[in-house]
């Protein structure tokens, strides 16, 4: 390849590494969410109705990078399964609201062991992770508010 476009070899891309890690660790999740029936998206979800019960649609796809054509499929699926429960606010019918069930609430002490099981797949000691993500929530950080940079 030409000097000139070096800059376009993949060896020198950013993208590259980030894209494969995070779909091998992806992939790594999936032998401990089988046994809870869940996907990672769906996994990560429940994630975040452990900790807040009650959540805006809207909300949880601005927590979780996702829109709403990947998340309304995602938490008719969740919902399916008894986990959720979906309704309009009363106050507001244009917001859609999550509640988790009690079905729901009882999958989070099958999955408490799934992070313990994730750690021994990622080949880093505990502060090279903490290292790592604190890179990756400051680059998402920054990415979403360019004018703090």
């Amino acid at each position: 390849m030409q000097e000139e476009y070096k800059e376009l070899r993949l060896e020198n891309q950013l993208c590259f590494p980030l894209y494969a890690c995070a779909k091998e660790v992806t992939r790594r999740y999936k032998p401990f969410l089988d046994p809870l029936d869940l996907t990672y998206t769906q996994y990560i979800t429940m994630m975040v109705m452990w900790e807040k019960k009650e959540v805006r649609v809207k909300d949880l796809g601005e927590v979780l990078y996702l829109d709403s054509g990947t998340l309304t499929p995602l938490l008719k699926r969740l919902e399916q399964k008894g986990l959720i429960t979906r309704a309009r606010y009363r106050d507001d019918e244009r917001a859609l609201c999550v509640h988790i069930t009690e079905e729901g609430e009882k999958l989070q002490e099958k999955a408490k062991s799934v992070p313990h099981s994730m750690h021994a797949c990622i080949p880093l000691s505990l502060e090279e992770i903490g290292i790592l993500k604190k890179l990756l929530s400051r680059t998402l950080h920054a990415m979403e508010n360019p004018e703090i940079v």
